[in-house]
Order: C-alpha cells, then structure tokens, then sequence
C-alpha cells in the first residue's frame, strides 16, 4: 500500500500526517509502529485528520508506542498550519476527543492555539486517589544520588506531572521518565516534565512523553508547565517555556484559558509505502 502523508515538526517535535478525509487508509497497529520507528520513517507521535461537519477537520493521535493520545499540542499547531494553506484562511478550527480546538496562524510559521481551561483536580489528572495534586509527594533522584520531592499534577488534555529543579540536566530522564510514567498512581499513565527557573516569566524543560519517550519538545507539557509555575495567579500571565530548539510561548487569559504559541516547520509532502 502505498500513499501520500506530510512531515512537519514543531520545535523539533516531529509528526506523519496522514489526511483520512478522502483516502480511507486505515493503518494497523503493526503499520503505525512502522511508520514511526526512526529506522523506517520516524515520529514522535503520527496524526489522522478525519471528517468533521462542524469543525475544519478532526484529529486523532496515535503515539510512536502505537497507543493514542487525547491531546498533541505541538501536532494540533502543526495541523492547523497545514489546513490553513489548503483553505487559505488564518483561522482554523480542529476536534480531538470530542473538544474543538481553535488556531490562529500568525506571520512566520508562528501557530497560536486554545488549549481551554486547565484541570487541576486529583480525579481530573486522573491519579487514582485523593491527593494534593500541588505536591504529589513523588521522588525523583539525581545522577548524585539527590532527592527531590514533590511533583505537581495537571491535566490539559494529557496528564503531566511536573518538578521543578534547580539543574534539568543533573537527572536522567531516560529512567525516571518511565518510572513517572507507569507510577501506580496514574491509572492512564502520566507525561513528565523537568523544569528549571530561569526568571518569573521564563522556564527551561525537558519532557518524558508517555508513549513517546524523550521528545525535543511537548506543547501540552508547556502549558502544564505554565500551569503549575503560576498556581497563586492562574490568570493574566504569558510564560516563555524554552526546549533546546526553542521557545513556546504560554499565555493564560482572566478566564483561565490557556494559549500557545510557536513556530512550526514548513509542509513537507511524503510517499508511504507499507
């Protein structure tokens, strides 16, 4: 089976896009896995956009592990970039598990989207009791042998747990990522974010993506990131969260509703063969 599929990435964050509107490709498990394994093609997550009567499209994410996502922000900017060229407009709106996304396309490659209200409740992460979802009481050890405790929960599609620490390098994510991940507290698993202070409006991160593993960049995760740093005021702030290729910029308005912005890559059109 051969067909046509996009690539584009978002800060490094990289993604097949397959357009099931008017080819009804329906890919196995097998399939998917194939696709995203860097020795074939190779993505961080592989997007479906679908038919929608009441939206520009639909989208349905499926993990590099072959699991699905309920939200990608990084690939919904990537979408939204790619159906505003095809419908020559500069605002798009897209469906993921039921909620409607709305993107603004800005000048140079700049994607700004809705990501809604934030959840913050124990039975919203979800974990699977009752907790102060402000400090998880989680541990992380450093490559010294340091303890950090904490961990603050957020829901903004994906569930993300987040640690602040004065140096994201001194641990290795390749090992606490998974066990965060798969910690019996997450019933539906769990992404995990490093994140270092850099001023009160700007954060550097490194992100454990359920599913997905080390990825150059996360957009939810940079919401939630966002999220966490402004807790006392989760309102009227703009943070810049910054990956090793760049920076999302992360506003949250008097409603609590919360935007990202950033650059994505230009449409490269592909050929599968599978």
């Amino acid at each position: 089976m051969e067909f046509k599929a996009f690539k584009m990435d978002g800060l490094g964050n990289d993604f097949i896009i397959i357009d099931k509107r008017n080819n009804k490709i329906d890919l196995s498990k097998d399939q998917i896995l194939k696709i995203c394994d860097r020795s074939f093609i190779g993505c961080d997550q592989l997007i479906y956009i679908t038919e929608n009567s009441k939206s520009d499209a639909g989208m349905e994410f499926y993990n590099s592990d072959g699991s699905t996502s309920g939200a990608c922000g990084n690939g919904t900017r990537c979408v939204a970039y790619l159906l505003s060229k095809e419908k020559n407009k500069d605002e798009i709106k897209l469906v993921v598990s039921s909620t409607e996304l709305k993107s603004k396309i800005l000048k140079d490659n700049l994607v700004e989207t809705f990501i809604g209200v934030p959840k913050t409740n124990w039975d919203q992460i979800p974990i699977n009791k009752s907790l102060d979802t402000k400090n998880l009481g989680l541990e992380i050890r450093d490559r010294e042998n340091f303890i950090t405790k904490g961990g603050i929960g957020v829901n903004v599609g994906n569930p993300h747990v987040i640690f602040f620490v004065n140096d994201i390098n001194k641990f290795e994510i390749e090992k606490i990522g998974p066990e965060i991940e798969n910690h019996k507290l997450f019933p539906e698993k769990c992404n995990m974010t490093l994140a270092k202070k850099v001023s009160d409006n700007h954060y550097k991160v490194k992100v454990w993506e359920r599913g997905a593993g080390l990825t150059k960049a996360c957009g939810t995760a940079a919401c939630a990131t966002a999220v966490a740093a402004n807790l006392r005021k989760l309102e009227n702030t703009k943070t810049e969260i910054e990956f090793n290729l760049g920076k999302l910029l992360i506003s949250i308005d008097d409603n609590k509703v919360i935007s990202m912005r950033g650059p994505v890559s230009e449409i490269k059109e592909i050929k599968i063969n599978i």
